[in-house]
Protein backbone atom coordinates (compact mmCIF):
# COMPACT_ATOMS: atom_id res chain seq x y z
CA UNK A 1 0.00 0.00 0.00
CA UNK A 2 1.19 3.42 -0.94
CA UNK A 3 2.01 6.03 1.85
CA UNK A 4 -0.88 8.80 0.66
CA UNK A 5 -3.21 5.18 0.63
CA UNK A 6 -2.50 4.29 3.56
CA UNK A 7 -2.61 8.17 5.40
CA UNK A 8 -6.52 8.14 3.79
CA UNK A 9 -6.90 5.01 5.16
CA UNK A 10 -5.96 6.12 8.67
CA UNK A 11 -8.56 9.40 8.23
CA UNK A 12 -11.15 7.15 7.34
CA UNK A 13 -10.47 5.22 10.19
CA UNK A 14 -10.43 8.26 12.73
CA UNK A 15 -13.86 9.74 11.07
CA UNK A 16 -15.97 6.39 10.56
CA UNK A 17 -13.83 3.36 12.23
CA UNK A 18 -12.18 0.18 11.61
CA UNK A 19 -9.47 1.25 13.65
CA UNK A 20 -7.18 -0.14 16.07
CA UNK A 21 -8.32 1.91 18.76
CA UNK A 22 -12.15 1.26 17.91
CA UNK A 23 -13.02 4.73 18.40
CA UNK A 24 -13.83 7.10 15.97
CA UNK A 25 -15.91 10.05 15.52
CA UNK A 26 -19.11 9.09 13.72
CA UNK A 27 -19.82 6.09 16.27
CA UNK A 28 -18.63 8.85 19.14
CA UNK A 29 -21.66 10.85 17.91
CA UNK A 30 -24.06 8.88 17.03
CA UNK A 31 -27.32 9.65 18.80
CA UNK A 32 -26.42 12.61 20.94
CA UNK A 33 -28.70 14.91 20.16
CA UNK A 34 -28.59 18.37 19.74
CA UNK A 35 -29.29 19.95 23.07
CA UNK A 36 -26.46 17.54 24.47
CA UNK A 37 -23.73 18.60 22.07
CA UNK A 38 -24.65 21.94 22.78
CA UNK A 39 -24.31 21.47 26.78
CA UNK A 40 -21.21 22.81 28.29
CA UNK A 41 -20.24 20.95 31.04
CA UNK A 42 -17.49 21.80 34.07
CA UNK A 43 -16.15 24.88 31.84
CA UNK A 44 -15.25 22.49 29.07
CA UNK A 45 -16.39 23.08 25.39
CA UNK A 46 -19.13 21.13 24.12
CA UNK A 47 -19.25 18.08 22.05
CA UNK A 48 -20.81 20.66 19.11
CA UNK A 49 -17.69 23.22 19.62
CA UNK A 50 -15.05 20.36 19.64
CA UNK A 51 -16.34 18.52 16.44
CA UNK A 52 -16.89 21.94 14.49
CA UNK A 53 -13.06 22.80 15.77
CA UNK A 54 -11.23 19.39 14.90
CA UNK A 55 -13.30 19.16 11.31
CA UNK A 56 -12.64 22.69 10.85
CA UNK A 57 -8.90 22.15 10.13
CA UNK A 58 -9.80 18.84 7.48
CA UNK A 59 -12.03 21.14 5.47
CA UNK A 60 -9.07 24.05 5.72
CA UNK A 61 -6.74 21.12 4.21
CA UNK A 62 -9.51 19.91 1.66
CA UNK A 63 -9.63 23.11 -0.03
CA UNK A 64 -5.19 23.07 -0.05
CA UNK A 65 -5.74 19.73 -1.32
CA UNK A 66 -8.26 20.84 -3.96
CA UNK A 67 -5.99 23.61 -5.08
CA UNK A 68 -7.06 26.31 -2.71
CA UNK A 69 -5.13 28.60 -1.00
CA UNK A 70 -4.55 27.91 2.76
CA UNK A 71 -7.71 30.41 4.09
CA UNK A 72 -8.17 29.23 7.76
CA UNK A 73 -7.05 30.91 11.30
CA UNK A 74 -6.73 29.14 14.64
CA UNK A 75 -8.91 32.06 15.91
CA UNK A 76 -11.77 31.00 13.54
CA UNK A 77 -11.63 27.91 14.65
CA UNK A 78 -14.19 27.55 17.54
CA UNK A 79 -16.44 29.96 15.72
CA UNK A 80 -19.59 27.31 15.71
CA UNK A 81 -22.49 28.06 13.57
CA UNK A 82 -25.45 28.59 16.13
CA UNK A 83 -27.03 25.13 16.64
CA UNK A 84 -30.28 25.50 17.40
CA UNK A 85 -32.21 22.29 16.30
CA UNK A 86 -31.44 18.59 15.50
CA UNK A 87 -31.18 19.27 11.71
CA UNK A 88 -28.19 22.49 12.83
CA UNK A 89 -26.67 19.37 14.78
CA UNK A 90 -27.16 16.75 11.91
CA UNK A 91 -25.72 19.79 9.23
CA UNK A 92 -22.83 19.89 11.37
CA UNK A 93 -21.87 15.77 10.95
CA UNK A 94 -23.12 15.76 7.31
CA UNK A 95 -20.64 18.52 6.14
CA UNK A 96 -18.25 16.87 8.45
CA UNK A 97 -18.43 13.31 6.94
CA UNK A 98 -17.89 14.71 3.18
CA UNK A 99 -15.23 16.55 3.73
CA UNK A 100 -13.48 13.96 5.70
CA UNK A 101 -14.20 11.68 2.20
CA UNK A 102 -13.49 14.52 0.09
CA UNK A 103 -10.29 14.58 1.56
CA UNK A 104 -9.05 10.99 1.99
CA UNK A 105 -10.24 10.70 -2.17
CA UNK A 106 -7.96 13.18 -2.62
CA UNK A 107 -4.89 11.86 -0.30
CA UNK A 108 -4.88 8.38 -1.94
CA UNK A 109 -4.75 9.96 -5.46
CA UNK A 110 -1.60 11.81 -4.57
CA UNK A 111 1.63 10.51 -5.39
CA UNK A 112 3.81 9.85 -2.29
CA UNK A 113 5.93 12.14 -3.50
CA UNK A 114 4.11 14.80 -2.88
CA UNK A 115 3.78 14.48 1.05
CA UNK A 116 7.69 15.95 1.15
CA UNK A 117 6.72 18.99 -1.09
CA UNK A 118 5.80 22.09 0.92
CA UNK A 119 2.13 22.48 2.14
CA UNK A 120 0.99 26.15 1.00
CA UNK A 121 3.65 28.17 2.58
CA UNK A 122 6.99 26.64 3.68
CA UNK A 123 6.55 27.95 7.62
CA UNK A 124 3.58 24.97 7.48
CA UNK A 125 5.91 22.17 6.24
CA UNK A 126 5.24 19.54 3.99
CA UNK A 127 2.00 17.81 3.11
CA UNK A 128 2.93 14.97 5.52
CA UNK A 129 3.66 16.80 8.31
CA UNK A 130 -0.09 18.39 7.81
CA UNK A 131 -2.28 15.19 7.00
CA UNK A 132 -0.69 13.40 9.89
CA UNK A 133 -1.35 16.73 12.29
CA UNK A 134 -5.02 16.86 11.42
CA UNK A 135 -5.54 12.98 11.87
CA UNK A 136 -3.53 13.43 15.11
CA UNK A 137 -5.94 16.28 15.77
CA UNK A 138 -9.14 14.62 15.62
CA UNK A 139 -7.03 11.35 17.61
CA UNK A 140 -6.82 14.13 20.29
CA UNK A 141 -10.15 15.70 20.36
CA UNK A 142 -12.30 12.55 19.78
CA UNK A 143 -10.65 11.63 23.14
CA UNK A 144 -12.61 15.04 24.90
CA UNK A 145 -15.73 14.38 22.70
CA UNK A 146 -15.62 10.28 24.27
CA UNK A 147 -15.32 11.52 28.00
CA UNK A 148 -17.92 14.51 27.88
CA UNK A 149 -20.47 12.35 26.16
CA UNK A 150 -19.76 9.79 28.86
CA UNK A 151 -19.68 12.58 31.29
CA UNK A 152 -22.98 13.89 30.00
CA UNK A 153 -24.15 10.43 30.25
CA UNK A 154 -23.50 9.96 33.74
CA UNK A 155 -25.05 13.40 34.84
CA UNK A 156 -28.44 12.39 33.00
CA UNK A 157 -28.39 9.39 35.54
CA UNK A 158 -28.47 11.34 38.33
Amino acid sequence: MSTTKFIAKHLREVCFGGNWSASNWKDALTGITWQEATTQIYGLNSIAALTFHATYYVAAILKVLQGEPLNAKDAYSFLLPPINSQKDWEQLLDEAWENAEQAAELIEKMPDSQLEEVFSDEKYGSYHRNLHGMIEHLHYHLGQVVLIKKILTQTEKM
